[in-house]
């Protein structure tokens, strides 16, 4: 049975810093051995997730975590470029990943809303949600409770853990969305 909703106060959402990689770390590989949250099937080294970290941040873009009261780290969620031609600049793929143990605790709303906030103070103007697995319920409940609407779903294009896997596509604006054109 899941723990009920964290109180206020008992989590906080923060940048990520280097010393919390070992727990970014656990978490994705959980995922990677456990579900089909991601199509990886062999869970990458810590200085893997560094990289991929730094890639991130290098691009000016939030790379966050949850933390409870204690430090632990609960969840992390990050925005990358949706695609990489410039065309595609003001829209960013989102992605979350909460520890196993603070799932439907709220943890994945905090951080969704956190970097939807922060994505859209730096101007971008769109938010893609890629979630395998048509089954994924809890996901794709928690972007639309933020906002996201369903723009598609593409059949077995992912394979893991002997099975085809749909991916499911969902798509929010940020700020001004499409109302206007950028500035930068």
């Amino acid at each position: 049975m899941n723990e009920p909703a964290l109180q206020p106060g008992a989590f906080s959402v923060r940048d990520s810093e280097p010393g919390d990689l070992p727990a970014i770390t656990a978490i994705y590989g959980h995922s990677v051995m456990a579900s089909v949250a991601t199509f990886d099937e062999i869970a990458p080294s810590a200085a893997e997730m560094a990289e991929r970290r730094a890639e991130v941040i290098e691009a000016g873009l939030p790379f966050l975590v949850a933390v409870d009261a204690g430090g632990k780290i609960l969840g992390y969620a990050y925005a990358g470029a949706f695609r990489r031609r410039t065309g595609y600049r003001y829209t960013l793929e989102d992605s979350i990943y909460v520890e196993r143990n603070a799932t439907h605790r709220g943890v994945g709303t905090a951080l969704l809303t956190a970097l939807i906030e922060r994505c859209a103070a730096a101007g971008y103007r769109q938010m893609v949600a890629v979630i395998a697995d048509t089954e994924r319920t809890a996901s794709i409940g928690l972007h639309e409770k933020l906002g996201f609407k369903p723009v598609g779903t593409l059949p077995a294009v992912g394979f893991k853990f002997r099975r085809w896997i749909d991916v499911v596509l969902m798509q929010r604006a940020l700020g001004p969305g499409a109302s206007a054109a950028p500035q930068r």
